[in-house]
């Protein structure tokens, strides 16, 4: 299965999460698409409520089925801490989330651009694989010869904050994650015990 390219806002309105990070979706139209969107009652079984987290937090960072999926069969070979956030941070320190994180990026798609064109280094060297994993203690930054670009600017001088396992030098551009993210600094409207479930049928 490819990654979702279609409307973000109409999928966020479904699943009902700001996909994008900014809530302006829900702040809108805070119902389901559809002509019955507003007045529509949904009852969903345990089965629908799984898939409904999984498809939340899969469309959230922007992976393909294969990709969230084999990044959950790498979480459960980690032996210390619970599946399902351990799962969470390994989407944490995903490099096009990262870069988001710091605000070099409005979005977790304009993130994943500016990876994918080469405008990100890791420890000074170009990356250009947005699920490259981040360690702690490397050094995430703009490329010199990207520094001037002006939907980078924005996107810093725009960030009302940063989470506290983050660092960053406004002036050169560069930070790095100085932990990992704890369960309570990752996003707290998903249920991660559900995607656990759906994937242990």
């Amino acid at each position: 299965m490819s990654r979702y390219t279609g409307p973000s806002w109409k999928k966020s309105r479904r699943l009902g999460v700001s996909l994008s990070g900014t809530g302006k979706e829900l702040d809108r139209r805070p119902y389901p698409p559809g002509q019955h969107g507003p007045t529509a009652r949904i009852k969903l079984s345990e089965y629908g409520l799984q898939l409904r987290e999984k498809q939340k937090l899969r469309h959230m960072y922007g992976l393909n089925e294969r990709q969230f999926f084999n990044l959950f069969v790498k979480a459960g070979k980690i032996k210390e801490g619970k599946h399902g956030e351990n799962f969470m941070r390994l989407l944490e320190q995903r490099l096009d989330n990262v870069v988001f994180r710091m605000g070099l990026a409005s979005t977790r798609r304009q993130a994943r651009q500016l990876v994918n064109h080469g405008h990100i280094t890791v420890d000074g060297k170009r990356v250009d694989i947005p699920s490259f994993r981040v360690e702690v203690g490397q050094v995430i930054a703009v490329r010199e010869k990207s520094k001037n670009m002006q939907i980078i600017k924005d996107s810093v001088e725009a960030l009302f904050g940063r989470p506290e396992y983050i660092s960053f030098d406004d002036e050169k551009l560069e930070g790095s994650l100085t932990r990992l993210p704890l369960r309570e600094e990752m996003p707290a409207e998903i249920d991660e015990s559900f995607i656990v479930e759906f994937y242990n049928r």
